[in-house]
């Protein structure tokens, strides 16, 4: 935070002025959700819609403390912010939703976890990426065989299980 040029004070954080008013549109969003459910309470008076009344009243109580706290600079000056990794990792995330169905979960894998290391300060993508993918074929088919679950599977995922099986890819 900074200090007012006249007075000395800090100013309002505005960072958590709008993380305040996102627990306030979030606590009236739940509140909404529960007045549609149906009241079937029992002889307690509890019924399906308590716990979310409670979860909206907790949110609504600390969206206030929140901006109250905001208003006055209650907040400890933050650090600057460094926006490159986080746009690396959002990246790596998109990439990988874009690539599960198409290129299956070890390309997909192997391309987030390339971009991630890539943008947390890694080795370039040319050594990372094979990396990721080698390190998600193993999961991959720990996975497929070793626990008898079903991961989007791809070219190489097919190509190996039927070098495995002995038939033709």
């Amino acid at each position: 935070m900074t200090e007012g040029p006249e007075t000395g004070k800090r100013r309002a954080d505005r960072a958590a002025l709008i993380i305040a008013a996102g627990m306030l549109v979030l606590a009236a969003v739940v509140a909404w959700d529960a007045s549609r459910l149906g009241g079937a309470a029992s002889y307690a008076r509890i019924g399906p819609q308590t716990v979310p009344y409670v979860i909206a009243a907790c949110l609504f109580g600390l969206g206030i403390w929140t901006g109250i706290a905001a208003l006055r600079g209650d907040f400890p000056e933050r650090e600057h912010q460094e926006f490159g990794p986080v746009l690396w990792i959002v990246g790596a995330l998109i990439a990988q939703l874009v690539l599960l169905k198409t290129a299956g979960f070890s390309i997909a894998t192997g391309v987030m976890f390339g971009l991630v290391a890539t943008g947390l300060g890694g080795k370039p993508l040319w050594i990372s990426v094979p990396i990721g993918i080698i390190l998600a074929l193993l999961v991959f088919f720990i996975f497929a065989w070793g626990l008898a679950l079903h991961l989007p599977a791809g070219p190489i995922e097919n190509a190996i299980g039927a070098i495995v099986k002995g038939t033709p890819a």
